[in-house]
């Protein structure tokens, strides 16, 4: 992206110095290297929120496994003292018959 950015701005500036001679291509220059840094500016403050918004996104991600993992040992546990309550009621009945 950055590099589209910064071939535009030099093509532009090409452009502008074809167009002038002088104190005017000096400009033109100017403009066109504060043009062209504003842009690379504009993109890496643009890939960092970008970066900043994929690690919110995973930290959401871990969190959420994270829980559902939680969950799902405590529905294992749930189960198991069920089943082993199943066991002990089976065995009684067993007894007593």
């Amino acid at each position: 992206m950055r590099k589209i950015i910064l071939a535009a701005a030099v093509a532009g500036a090409a452009l502008s110095l074809s167009a002038c001679k002088g104190k005017e291509a000096d400009e033109a220059v100017a403009a066109a290297s504060e043009v062209a840094t504003d842009a690379a500016s504009d993109a890496a403050a643009a890939g960092s929120e970008a970066a900043a918004a994929g690690a919110d996104a995973a930290k959401a991600g871990a969190d959420a496994v994270s829980s559902a993992a939680a969950a799902g040992a405590d529905a294992a546990a749930g189960a198991a003292d069920a089943a082993g309550d199943a066991a002990k009621a089976a065995e009684e009945a067993a007894k007593k018959m």
